[in-house]
């Protein structure tokens, strides 16, 4: 099951462990509960003075096992093997349960702790979604912090007689209760804060109560990140406020073209990323979402960011790094069927449509990519694309034209996706050189269509482009005195992640010589 790399490296961290638990396994005689017989009797092995091994469990899942710390209470199952992209999810899960401390914020876990209620969670995920290990982890460290919660990890693969009961066209998905409490990426921080009905108001006041940042950033992508690092090795206060730390990086599989880094992928820069920026005791608001953005009243004074939660903060200067999202392609059906067949991510959801057909809308790097991917898994993909060719790159064109199962319809406009029953069945599109109305019947649409900038919340205040796009200079100055921004939100031409991170750089460095150019009198003002 585990090659003797990972086993030694397993055994490593198992050496963490310091107190007693068990594995309770409720088996069958599938070629599934096999595999995981021999995993789980690795694992004990491994650290056979701390972990025990039952093999009596009754759950009605099998294969399945338990992680119980003897007189805990806590419950933690994992459904199916926990390989591929949960491997870490399992490893940290045996570290917790066996004492080993997370490496959360001790506010977060106290808020865990104290959640009081009847909280029965059910996440479904897939082994090569990159996005489920975030929401596995966090309920599973819920679940080992309070008694109340009880968490069961679902590998959909082996349930998938489940999987199509209960509708699950995408991953992760969890379910609170026996009802859908949300779908995608979400850490423990948002969980906890949609439990905890009194802490957006705590949350609020503490926001409130802070002093005035020489340098605010808003988002914590890659620009937003570069430019807290830039600003923090000047040697003044600086924050960052960020809804999502990471960005849309969190929503990216393969990075290979970050200079220095050979291959790396999302989850794992973005973490680097936060990392990096709390070396530098940076202030991170994490889960924060800006609404309006007020200028100065005088030259040289305070620029406030109001919060959604209604808080407000403070700074003598501001970095807009708030980045882009997927592009919704806004026809009928989208948002009716999101989730029921029409997906924005084909490494979390891909395995869900095995055997299927599916479409790509665009005809870009990503929608090539998704395209060829996706082959791989599916019966068959229809490539749409509204241009008259495709602008992916040629290699990977020339690779999604060797695929058999694949076909591409240029000169295509998507008009409605359809479907049956809360399921998608269908696509509409119209042949924008004959006119023709044509109608593709299949199971799954996966929208690859480019980004949109996070900046509604500007208008009126910043001068925008046509896209919604911050324009900016060089150096990275607004058209809003003290107020810079870099990345995908803004004017610079190529969305790349070193791009956006060399821009983040400028914009913080632009920000420090706004400072220091700023008369000492009024920086004393405003420290005072």
């Amino acid at each position: 099951m585990l090659d003797d790399t990972l086993k030694a490296q397993l055994g490593a961290y198992l050496e963490r462990v310091t107190q007693p638990f068990e594995l309770v396994a409720s088996l069958s005689d599938s070629e599934n509960s096999r595999e995981m017989l021999e995993l789980l009797q690795t694992i004990q092995g491994l650290r056979s003075d701390k972990i025990t091994l039952r093999t009596d469990g009754q759950d009605a899942r099998r294969p399945s096992f338990t992680l119980q710390r003897a007189g805990s209470g806590t419950s933690l199952r994992f459904a199916g093997l926990p390989l591929g992209h949960e491997f870490t999810s399992l490893v940290l899960a045996l570290l917790w349960t066996g004492g080993h401390p997370p490496k959360v914020e001790q506010d977060l876990i106290e808020q865990i702790r104290t959640l009081d209620g009847d909280f029965n969670f059910e996440v479904f995920m897939s082994l090569t979604c990159h996005n489920c290990p975030d929401v596995v982890q966090a309920l599973s460290l819920m679940a080992i912090l309070n008694p109340k919660i009880k968490t069961t990890v679902i590998e959909g693969g082996a349930f998938q007689d489940e999987v199509n009961a209960r509708e699950i066209m995408a991953v992760p998905i969890v379910f609170l209760n026996g009802e859908v409490f949300g779908s995608g990426r979400m850490t423990a921080e948002e969980i906890v804060a949609r439990l905890d009905v009194n802490a957006d108001a705590r949350e609020a006041a503490k926001l409130d109560a802070k002093d005035p940042f020489d340098v605010l950033i808003v988002g914590g992508g890659p620009a937003g990140a570069a430019a807290a690092v830039y600003a923090a090795r000047k040697g003044i206060r600086v924050g960052v406020a960020a809804e999502r730390f990471g960005g849309q990086v969190n929503d990216t599989m393969a990075i290979e073209n970050y200079i220095s880094v050979l291959e790396t992928d999302g989850p794992k820069f973005a973490a680097a990323l936060e990392a990096q920026v709390r070396h530098y005791d940076v202030d991170i608001m994490n889960l924060q979402r800006a609404e309006k953005l007020i200028p100065a009243s005088e030259p040289g004074g305070l620029v406030q960011v109001q919060l959604a939660n209604g808080a407000t903060l403070s700074a003598r200067s501001v970095v807009l790094s708030t980045g882009a999202r997927w592009r919704n392609v806004n026809v009928p059906g989208e948002a009716e069927y999101r989730n029921k067949g029409v997906a924005y991510c084909p490494h979390c959801d891909g395995p869900l449509f095995k055997g299927k057909r599916v479409a790509v809308i665009g005809g870009g790097n990503s929608g090539v990519e998704a395209a060829i991917d996706l082959a791989g898994i599916v019966q068959q993909v229809t490539l749409i694309e509204f241009a008259d060719a495709l602008k992916a790159d040629a290699v990977l064109v020339s690779k999604l034209r060797s695929l058999p199962n694949v076909t591409v319809h240029v000169n295509a406009q998507t008009t409605e996706i359809t479907g049956a029953n809360g399921k998608v069945n269908g696509l509409g599109y119209k042949d924008r050189v004959s006119g023709d109305a044509k109608h593709i019947e299949l199971e799954g649409v996966f929208v690859q269509i480019g980004l949109v900038p996070n900046t509604e919340f500007l208008k009126g205040t910043v001068a925008l482009s046509r896209f919604g796009e911050i324009e900016i200079d060089a150096k990275g100055h607004t058209s809003v005195d003290g107020v810079f921004a870099a990345g995908d939100c803004t004017t610079v031409p190529y969305k790349q992640i070193v791009i956006a991170a060399g821009a983040g750089s400028t914009a913080a460095l632009s920000a420090f010589d706004y400072l220091i150019r700023q008369p000492v009198v009024e920086a004393e003002a405003v420290a005072a």
